[in-house]
């Protein structure tokens, strides 16, 4: 646990929000709202959310978020299921929001991803998994949507952004 406020907060709190981080870990394809997150734990919805946090340095959607990244990643990478196939099996109901959603955090498609995987040889057999895992660990410092927001602004020329007051 690297959040920044960890070193703050209650053992036996930080104890429960590490229950509720590993059952996502570990079923990352379910679905996991915050008031099912806060029953893991045993504490409020609101006192969960802001401590999960606090403790891990992103609210819990966006850490669940990226363990379904780095899962479709190394599906795509390692076997030749379809794509539609990952993204069911990773927990998206719609093959279009998987795909929008993995473009928006990768900055390229799921089969753009393959491909490029599919072309590299890689001699990383003496590499240690777990520096695999982190590299290949999507860096979700912004909500999705933000990152969304920032990009439109981006595409509208100057002339036509109006600054509010």
């Amino acid at each position: 646990m690297s959040g920044a406020g960890s070193r703050g907060q209650d053992p036996a709190l930080l104890r429960r929000l590490l229950r509720a981080k590993d059952r996502m870990d570990a079923a990352s394809h379910e679905d996991w709202p915050v008031p099912r997150l806060a029953r893991v734990s045993g504490v409020s919805e609101a006192h969960f959310a802001r401590s999960f946090k606090e403790a891990f340095g992103v609210p819990p959607h966006r850490y669940l978020l990226t363990r379904r990244i780095e899962r479709a990643k190394a599906l795509l990478r390692d076997t030749d299921l379809p794509v539609t196939e990952i993204a069911f099996e990773t927990g998206w109901n719609s093959l279009g929001t998987f795909g929008r959603t993995f473009r928006d955090v990768t900055g390229e498609s799921p089969g753009e991803l393959r491909a490029r995987e599919k072309a590299v040889l890689h001699r990383l057999d003496r590499v240690p998994p777990c520096f695999l895992s982190a590299a290949h660990r999507p860096d979700l410092t912004i909500a999705v949507s933000e990152k969304r927001r920032q990009e439109a602004d981006d595409r509208v020329p100057a002339s036509q952004q109006t600054e509010v007051p």
